[in-house]
């Protein structure tokens, strides 16, 4: 190739990067144009003169899913009071409706239920529900900590140490991380973050900043040991700290985070299943029930959002179905204001469980380098839709 031609084609392409990056900037000042209108079809057609394929990933990703939930905008206007399936697409992407979705939940459910019965049934829990045998296992005196400022660091301990084990887990389950992604903890916080009520917070870790999660200990009885492993895949690693600065990082659109509002959620709940199915807590089946007792917990408010938005359940009944399911609710999530706050928000808890179910549907059948090669292409660009996890899928 002479060096006439090499450095057209250089140049061509230095030109093809700029072209790419000028509309990414003029993209930008449409999205915030859309983002202040009030009219979902006039924000729509503010996007209608780009092309995805002539913007950077990011950019172009920002635009698709812009599009995507202002056109479920435009029905849910179109509708007056749209039902659930219309919300649930709005805030998750394309699904196959809410009786398709309730079926999936409940496979997912009875196979977490198995799992936990086999290992109830090793351990001598008995019970007349799945429910009333994790509330055996929550009141075991000997999987307690102590309720005093020497339990509560214990439990920081415990957790810490978990961490550990995750962390050397990262290389072979997500591949490679920012090293500032590593660098968290848990923590009980400041003595002045206890006292203000300031737990159960994340600090996000920037380069040079750690990260930390403060775990709100208040209530310890209520956090027996089996619970906290899984909090620990969940709330660090590797869950929302690595999802969630790798997103800041790549700072998708205002428009993009309230069209797939979920999908960070759904990041962390698929970590729990991922370590677990990885062995990481192969040598305690306690914390094994642990982490089936938050899938049950996160698949069982699904289909009570479901239960009440579509069947017409009452408060009552779907608490009892919560009862039954898994007995102990979850500590930030007490029965009561948690279906009041399910009730309130139609559509929310599905999307989250069903992010969860579409990240895990990519991982089947891949191991090694494939695995990591699409959790990579899920984590690049931040969040996103079903159906963009499902195209990434596929690649």
């Amino acid at each position: 190739m002479s060096v006439t031609r090499r450095t057209v084609l250089i140049g061509g392409a230095v030109l093809a990067l700029a072209g790419r990056a000028q509309a990414a900037i003029t993209l930008s000042a449409a999205l915030d144009a859309a983002a202040e209108e009030r009219d979902p079809e006039k924000a729509r057609a503010l996007l209608a003169g780009f092309d995805p394929r002539d913007l950077p990933p990011v950019a172009a990703l920002d635009l698709v899913t812009a599009r995507a939930g202002l056109a479920s905008d435009i029905a849910i206007r179109r509708a007056g009071q749209p039902g659930f399936d219309v919300l649930l697409e709005r805030i998750f992407g394309p699904h196959r409706g809410a009786a398709a979705v309730e079926r999936r939940l409940i496979r997912a459910q009875q196979e977490a239920t198995r799992a936990a019965l086999l290992l109830f049934d090793a351990r001598g829990i008995d019970g007349a529900t799945p429910g009333a045998r994790f509330v055996r296992l929550w009141h075991e005196s000997d999987g307690q900590f102590a309720d005093s400022d020497a339990g509560r660091d214990a439990a920081i301990v415990a957790m810490n140490k978990a961490l550990d084990r995750l962390r050397a887990m990262l290389p072979t389950l997500i591949g490679p991380v920012p090293g500032y992604c590593r660098d968290v903890s848990a923590t009980r916080g400041s003595p002045e973050e206890q006292a203000s009520g300031k737990v159960g917070a994340r600090r996000l870790p920037l380069p040079g900043r750690p990260g930390a999660y403060v775990v709100d200990l208040a209530r310890i009885a209520d956090r027996p040991r089996c619970s906290l492993p899984s909090v620990v895949a969940h709330e660090l690693l590797p869950g929302h700290m690595i999802q969630l600065p790798i997103e800041a990082a790549a700072r998708p659109h205002t428009l993009r985070l309230s069209y797939a509002p979920g999908f960070a959620e759904g990041w962390g709940i698929s970590a729990e299943r991922l370590v677990a199915r990885a062995g990481a807590w192969a040598d305690d089946p306690r914390a094994q029930l642990g982490y089936l007792h938050w899938r049950l917990f996160r698949i069982a408010r699904a289909r009570a959002d479901i239960g009440l938005h579509v069947h017409g359940w009452s408060i009552d009944e779907a608490r009892a179905r919560l009862v039954e399911w898994h007995g102990e609710p979850a500590y930030f999530a007490p029965f009561d204001s948690d279906l009041a706050r399910i009730a309130r928000e139609p559509a929310a808890r599905t999307a989250e469980m069903l992010f969860a179910l579409a990240i895990e549907d990519g991982t089947r059948g891949r191991r090694g380098r494939g695995r990591i090669a699409y959790h990579q292409a899920l984590l690049v660009d931040g969040r996103m839709r079903s159906d963009e996890i499902a195209r990434r899928a596929r690649t």
